[in-house]
């Protein structure tokens, strides 16, 4: 059988990589280089995209018996490959970089490699997964999962190569810091960072169809696809969750709450650096924050035993403190010296106090029902 020639119709992880390898060469043989964009992408801060490792033996002994039906209708219909070719640039795309304004070049440039690597890290552990597993079941969905992640991070490349630059995958695999998580943290962290995906990409989505005269790059029409993989793909962490009570009672609740808290606020600030992105866009950044965040919060109610009360007085306040204590840091960092790590320990121990009093409003219960699955709605 023919390798695939363009990562949008592999059918594997390794196949979409190596398709990507491809490219690159056909493209370093025009004199492209891409060190810009894979610096960017190997960085490690809180709001950069992380590639993790874990207990990859107590994931494999995993046992989907108790969610047995919802996990085989899942698994059934990850394997149809409903967005096979899909990630792939049609007639349709007609981009103007030269022309697009300058700084907003740079910030949709940084959007769209945080998104390559958020991407490509989800591939990287999956296909770990799959890798050093023997449970069919774990490894059946890790390796559908690292393709759809494959695919996307394949499809962005394409896209940034459009801009003279990419980022070499390869070398991330290999030279990127990994960070540890237990399993539970990769369940809590990985649930919603898939559905704050869907709801991130299905808001712009939505927002575009009503004004397509904001939608300044062709990228945007292929969101909605890519969404309802997001939106699959945490359905499977969903059902993984379920399969031990534990999970989501005692301890684990707190646990719970400082992930809502933690991705929820790194969001809010991430996105607040970007203004003229979400000016392009028509978008109010605090109105898509909140829609984002009141979206999710109704998603992980199948899952989760309570939600973040984002309407709370301290809520918004909080997460603009904590994005301040983050433009401190930066241009503490920037300044250096004693005195830039003086004002850098100061902005850091803002946010840490800003982020505990986020962590500490109250929660609201929710009911969590005999079936966690659900279909995408937005």
């Amino acid at each position: 059988m023919n390798k695939p020639t363009h990562s949008a119709f592999a059918d594997t992880a390794e196949e979409a990589i190596a398709a990507q390898d491809a490219a690159a060469e056909r493209d370093f043989a025009d004199g492209m280089t891409s060190e810009m964009a894979t610096e960017v992408a190997m960085q490690n801060t809180l709001l950069t995209p992380r590639f993790y490792t874990t207990d990859f033996e107590e994931m494999d002994a995993i046992d989907v018996t108790p969610v047995r039906e919802d996990w085989d209708k899942l698994i059934a219909q990850m394997k149809s490959d409903p967005n096979r070719g899909h990630f792939k640039k049609n007639d349709d795309w007609q981009v103007d970089w030269e022309g697009m304004e300058p700084a907003l070049r740079k910030e949709f440039i940084d959007f769209l490699i945080s998104s390559c690597t958020a991407e490509f890290s989800g591939c990287v552990l999956y296909k770990e997964m799959k890798r050093r597993g023997s449970n069919d079941d774990i490894t059946t969905l890790f390796q559908l999962m690292a393709r759809d992640e494959a695919r996307h991070a394949g499809f962005i490349n394409d896209t940034l190569r459009e801009a003279g630059i990419r980022v070499n995958l390869g070398f991330l695999t290999q030279k990127k810091k990994y960070t540890y998580f237990r399993p539970k943290f990769i369940y809590y962290a990985t649930y919603l960072s898939e559905k704050i995906g869907y709801a991130r990409y299905i808001t712009i989505f939505r927002h575009l169809e009503e004004h397509p005269d904001k939608r300044f790059h062709p990228i945007f029409k292929w969101f909605r696809e890519w969404c309802n993989d997001e939106f699959s793909h945490g359905e499977a962490f969903a059902l993984l969750i379920k399969t031990d009570p534990k999970l989501t009672s005692g301890v684990n609740k707190l646990w719970i709450k400082f992930f809502l808290t933690a991705v929820y606020s790194t969001m809010w600030v991430r996105d607040h650096q970007r203004p003229v992105f979400h000016d392009a866009l028509g978008v109010d950044v605090t109105w898509y924050g909140q829609e984002v965040f009141r979206k999710t919060s109704e998603i992980t109610k199948q899952v989760y035993p309570f939600t973040l009360d984002i309407d709370h007085p301290r809520w918004l306040k909080n997460l603009n403190k904590m994005e301040e204590a983050s433009r401190q840091i930066a241009a503490a960092k920037a300044r250096g010296g004693i005195e830039g790590g003086v004002a850098r320990a100061g902005g850091m121990a803002k946010a840490a106090f800003y982020f505990v009093s986020t962590l500490l409003i109250p929660s609201i219960p929710n009911e969590v029902p005999e079936s966690p699955r659900m279909e995408p709605a937005y």
